[in-house]
């Protein structure tokens, strides 16, 4: 059973950053995709960045192009997202999830079968 469990919110003013970290055990092989989703209230959960385990290779939402950065440590498992220059925009729960082998990765949730338990990231103006 895959098991993700996120770290590093929080609330921050506009303009600053913040990394998100997601620590993940129990995948059947070294071939995955992981991503960081995310769900602010009354809207739906909508993608941010995704990589796949062994090419790297990344997709983001435009929405964040040119200020969020996902990278991951293959060794332990764990995935981050640097996010800079964050906007009230941003605001949401944050939520870290894994799938199966595809390259390019997917960034629509509805391709994910494991779900982490979320992490808050507010930002204030």
């Amino acid at each position: 059973q895959v098991h993700l469990v996120e770290s590093g919110g929080g609330s921050v003013q506009a303009g600053e950053s913040l990394r998100l970290s997601c620590a993940a055990s129990g995948f059947p092989g070294s071939a995955y995709c992981m991503g960081w989703f995310r769900q602010a209230p009354g809207k739906e959960r909508e993608g941010v960045a995704t990589i796949y385990s062994i090419s790297g290779t990344t997709t983001y939402a435009d929405s964040v192009k040119g200020r969020f950065t996902i990278s991951q440590d293959n060794v332990n498992n764990t995935v981050y997202l640097q996010m800079n220059s964050l906007n009230p925009e941003d605001t949401a729960m944050y939520f870290c999830a894994a799938t199966g082998a595809w390259d390019p990765p997917p960034i629509i949730p509805g391709a994910y079968n494991y779900w982490g338990q979320g992490t808050q990231v507010t930002v204030s103006s």
